[in-house]
């Protein structure tokens, strides 16, 4: 999405600098032309080499270098880029932007720059909070510059709050939405339920599943990107919440439907959580304690809401597009097409979950799309790279001329 793209990163003096490698190498993967200026401060958590490494250009750090500022280097980099990115942008950083500094070779650049900028603030927590801070970043959004986190989280100094960067594939995230003008998208709203479901037992054990979130919040993500006001419902899950999405957190399937049908008019619905089918049909409210002699208690389960056929029911308030998702260890297409006519939804992606395709946690999957016209086979692909590929296939779907009406 990224492709043909140039991106200047300013990478700052902060702990959190080594994201930086990882934000690199995600961009280059989606085809954008990196370069990078790392400050003073910067060079004592990053080195060149690193940089220069991943981005496969030089790296520029010297306000006075005689070869680049013989052609006016500072100027033609603030202008060559179509993004600035500030990555880790510190409380530094940002004050001497705020108040129009130049006195290395980030900060002129980012003076002297016409093109956007996107920064993304990484500081302890009780610096963030200060009101010198808060003023310079006010400031700074008036001004135009746009800024993604900071997360919440545990510092390196080991403090907790508001102050850590966000995670390169948040930032790239942000990136994207800044520089696809194609957002086929805009003015639909989606729905996207992802990760596992967990049921109580009693008040520390539950039944659940091994989701991680991660196919779900991508797609979240790329939806998003392409323009759709994004509701995405998430089962306890540890990956990054994305970027411009609002986010529903759940534990229960009951929860996650309740928070799907509050999402409203919606015109599409992916639902790839992993929703356990049952629940403890009698959760206890002590914890169940063991006793020797006497047999484990007997587990009597209960069916959970189904939340995909739920929201697949025609009706006026169906959603134009209903896609659901078939985690399968056999017979893996016919299990598919037999639940998407069950359930009554549109589309299914279907991905083999046995334990040797590592699909349950990993970065990769293989899926089939299953529609009434058939089964389309997908490659392998990065669990990104399907999410961006299944919401070009929604964008292209809800782009259709819809037939007329019949007469009456």
């Amino acid at each position: 999405m990224l492709k043909g793209k140039r991106i200047l990163i300013v990478v700052a003096g902060g702990i959190a600098a080594f994201k930086v490698l990882e934000l690199i190498r995600l961009l280059r993967k989606r085809g954008a032309a990196v370069r990078c200026v790392l400050t003073e401060a910067g060079a004592k958590f990053v080195t060149p080499l690193s940089l220069q490494a991943l981005t496969e250009d030089r790296v520029y750090s010297d306000m006075f270098s005689l070869t680049d500022e013989s052609e006016m280097g500072h100027i033609q980099l603030s202008r060559d880029a179509d993004l600035l990115v500030v990555a880790p942008a510190t409380a530094n950083l940002l004050a001497r932007m705020a108040v129009g500094l130049a006195d290395d070779l980030a900060s002129t650049v980012l003076l002297a720059t016409d093109k956007p900028v996107l920064a993304a603030p990484a500081m302890n927590v009780r610096m963030w909070t200060h009101a010198a801070t808060v003023a310079n970043v006010e400031t700074l959004k008036k001004r135009g510059v746009t800024f993604v986190g900071p997360n919440d989280g545990v510092m390196a100094c080991n403090e907790f709050g508001p102050g850590r960067l966000s995670e390169p594939e948040e930032i790239l995230a942000a990136i994207e939405g800044m520089l696809t003008q194609d957002r086929p998208l805009a003015g639909k709203r989606a729905l996207v339920t992802s990760g596992p479901t967990r049921e109580a037992i009693d008040p520390v054990r539950y039944i659940s599943n091994h989701s991680s979130g991660k196919q779900g919040h991508a797609i979240a993500a790329a939806l998003a990107r392409l323009g759709a006001e994004v509701t995405l419902v998430s089962g306890p899950v540890t990956v990054p919440d994305p970027a411009g999405v609002k986010i529903v957190k759940i534990e229960s399937a009951d929860e996650m439907l309740a928070a799907c049908l509050a999402a409203g008019a919606i015109d599409v619905a992916v639902c790839a959580a992993a929703v356990a089918d049952w629940k403890a049909a009698h959760p206890v409210t002590a914890k169940i304690k063991k006793q020797n002699g006497v047999p484990p208690p007997r587990l009597e389960l209960a069916p959970n809401p189904d939340i995909l056929a739920t929201l697949s029911k025609p009706g006026p308030t169906r959603p134009s597009l209903v896609v659901g998702f078939a985690a399968e260890t056999e017979n893996l297409i016919a299990n598919a097409v037999d639940k998407r006519k069950r359930k009554g939804c549109d589309w299914i992606v279907a991905n083999d979950v046995s334990p040797a395709t590592g699909t349950f946690g990993g970065e990769r999957n293989t899926v089939h799309l299953v529609s009434a016209e058939g089964v389309e086979d997908w490659p392998t692909l990065a669990k990104e790279e399907v999410a961006v590929r299944l919401a070009v296939r929604i964008a292209d779907h809800l782009g259709r001329p819809r037939p007329a009406a019949a007469a009456e």
